[in-house]
């Protein structure tokens, strides 16, 4: 039993516990198109900060190419959003590019793009602080600039306490600061081009002129190459808009309608947004100075002359700040998503599916926070360097999960369904031809530069996923084995039902997923304890992953499984001539249901003693317990420390060349 004073610290860190059963649970957790935008859009929002900038440098003082840039920019987000809305209505459940990767081009592909996404919102979280303190501390003293990777932690720890405590009270924090960006920005922004907008028509008749001219000095093809290398440059503009598809099953209800509500709010806001800033750079003539952004010069020269013009600077630049600290809020919400749909897949461990007492993916939160922290002191913060290996994730998770589409568009043309198809044939295959182009331009001219590195890790992890898979798949056959093994019909025969007495000694069985693995328990028990117990109880807890979290269909399989299982155990028990008792509950924590249990249902039993298998794993046994999360030694744990005993059954599967089965 956890101490009192851990029970209070936890609750006053984290939250109190929710129902996953609950209809108010999963209602209060869903976000409106608003929340999403606020909570899930910060990260593309945030690219405006850094994006245009890195476009209007890479055009090497060629600024009059500017004004075809920002109108590319405006085309290409919303070109990407409305793609990315045909993946909300095929996937109203989630998984985003991982889930049509995997259903539309196969698992595999599936999992690159899943591999794809679990570096990009790891890097998301590691960009955005880093970034953020960076801005930060060029306010401060140069003799205060060691301390920023420090700061990075602490900020990233601060993050993971956040989230733990659930998405939307993340969100609730940062709402402010979100709301507040944008209406300052839009504002100054605005203004910025109301200033000169009776430049305007001097403006894109010296852009037409002055592109004519640079065509005829150095060619035409030197003049796209140069727009589409700026071009390229600026793709993490176009990052966060996938955010919303992997999390649909976040969304209030109609999920579908909210989740096009808001990918609605995040392309305008975005597009605006970057392709403003895009224009203001080239009205009000911004160059680079080496060690001030872009946005602060322009800021700062749109501001000059008037009242408390120091002080809008300061608040324009603490709310960038703000903002990149959302995006780096929003790694911690949809990367956890990705590892979950993954680990439902079983391409990484069961246990990052698991929901917390808060019902928010803990483990992988958790996963997340730490992979961070590695990254940020192993690099100390390089933003240069990770920039590169962000870009080329996000752009291979476009382009992989946008050519799905076009494939999914294709064949039900071929099928003979036209209608509206061709549309929607059209717009993927624009937005992927453009993805695949800027991640084979950010890839070819960035390769020395990070490049081929972050196609080695992306190979390292795609990697490990196929381990982990192959190791649950030589598992679930062993299991269905031991199944198919044990499991027979019973005799019809009846048997005279024996009254239950809580004073007689009672062996408790758990069941779990695997039938003859309970069975199993069961048969040790009674011999190697023969005529000892008169009574057994059979506990079955349902747990609430995130695969049945607010899904009808799953918890009614859940539900039907494991009461399948009980009328089996029960039939078996009482043709023993054994009293029988029976225990179903659901929870997100088996183990801490377990201890409820006992406290309430079990608690007038005498004489219980526990039993529970567990495998015995041979060769790979030195990663398997990461793999499984070894249920049964935490419930021995729990029980021994209320004086009550378990005994855990070690089960030993063979499965020879011709498919003989045994168990030891």
């Amino acid at each position: 039993m956890k101490p009192a004073f851990f029970e209070k610290f936890s609750r006053v860190v984290l939250g109190r516990k929710l129902d996953p059963l609950s209809k108010n649970s999963q209602k209060s957790l869903a976000l409106t198109a608003l929340l999403a935008w606020v909570g899930l859009g910060a990260d593309g929002l945030s690219s405006s900060c850094y994006g245009p900038q890195e476009a209007f440098i890479a055009l090497q003082g060629h600024t009059a190419l500017a004004l075809f840039l920002a109108l590319a920019i405006g085309i290409t987000v919303f070109l990407i959003a409305l793609a990315y809305n045909q993946v909300i209505e095929l996937f109203p459940r989630g998984g985003g590019g991982y889930k049509v990767a995997s259903a539309l081009l196969g698992k595999h592909t599936g999992l690159v793009t899943g591999c794809a996404l679990i570096m990009d919102y790891t890097l998301t979280i590691v960009i955005s602080v880093t970034m953020a303190v960076d801005t930060l501390f060029s306010l401060f003293p140069s003799g205060w600039q060691q301390h920023k990777v420090p700061v990075d932690a602490v900020c990233i720890i601060l993050l993971i306490i956040l989230n733990l405590r659930g998405m939307k009270t993340s969100i609730k924090v940062l709402l402010p600061i979100f709301i507040a960006f944008v209406i300052v920005h839009v504002v100054f922004v605005g203004y910025g081009i109301f200033a000169h907008g009776n430049q305007m028509g001097t403006v894109l008749h010296d852009t037409i002129s002055q592109t004519h001219s640079l065509a005829a000095s150095s060619g035409i093809f030197f003049v796209i190459a140069l727009f589409m290398h700026a071009y390229a440059m600026g793709g993490g503009t176009y990052t966060g808009l996938e955010a919303v598809s992997n999390n649909v099953n976040t969304l209030a209800e109609p999920r579908v309608r909210t989740g096009k509500l808001t990918m609605l709010y995040m392309s305008i806001s975005l597009s605006l947004m970057a392709a403003g800033i895009m224009l203001i750079y080239m009205l009000w003539h911004v160059h680079a100075n080496g060690h001030q952004t872009l946005n602060a010069i322009v800021f700062t020269k749109i501001l000059h002359g008037l009242p408390f013009a120091h002080g809008w600077l300061l608040l324009i630049l603490c709310l960038e700040v703000g903002l990149l600290f959302m995006s780096a809020n929003t790694g911690f919400l949809g990367g956890p998503a990705v590892l979950a749909n993954m680990a439902v897949d079983e391409w990484l461990p069961h246990r990052l599916r698991n929901l917390s007492s808060r019902l928010v993916k803990q483990n992988g939160i958790i996963l997340y926070g730490a992979a961070s922290l590695i990254i940020l002191f192993i690099s100390e913060g390089n933003i240069a360097y990770l920039v590169v290996l962000y870009s080329i994730n996000v752009f291979l998770a476009f382009t992989l999960s946008l050519f799905s589409l076009v494939r999914h568009w294709w064949q039900q043309l071929r099928k003979g369904t036209k209608e509206k198809v061709i549309g929607k044939l059209l717009l993927s295959s624009a937005a992927s031809i453009v993805c695949c182009v800027v991640l084979c331009l950010i890839t070819i001219n960035r390769f020395f530069a990070g490049g081929w590195f972050a196609l080695v890790c992306l190979l390292l992890v795609t990697t490990l996923c196929r381990l982990i898979s192959k190791h649950y798949k030589r598992v679930n056959n062993m299991l269905k084995s031991v199944d198919k093994l044990l499991i027979k019909p019973l005799s019809p025969k009846k048997t005279p039902i024996v009254e239950f007495d809580n004073d007689n000694p009672t062996a408790v069985i758990m069941i779990g997923k695997h039938a003859g693995v309970a069975l199993h328990t069961l048969i040790w028990s009674l011999c190697t304890f023969p005529n000892y117990f008169k009574n057994v109880v059979f506990v079955s807890i349902g747990e609430i992953d995130v695969e049945r979290f607010g899904v009808e269909e799953k918890l009614s399989e859940l539900e039907k499984n494991i009461n399948n299982n009980i009328d089996y155990f029960t039939e078996y028990a009482q043709q023993q001539g054994l009293a029988v008792k029976s225990v179903v509950e659901y929870s997100t924590n088996p183990v801490e249901k377990l201890e409820d249990l006992v406290e309430n249902n079990l608690a007038d039993i005498h004489n219980p003693i526990f039993f529970a298998s567990s495998f015995v794993w041979g060769k790979d046994s030195w990663y398997a317990q990461y793999l499984h999360n070894e249920t049964a030694f935490a419930f021995q744990k729990r029980l021994h420390q209320k004086n009550l005993q378990m005994i855990i059954v070690p089960m030993k599967v063979n499965i020879e060349v011709h498919k003989k089965v045994t168990i030891s």
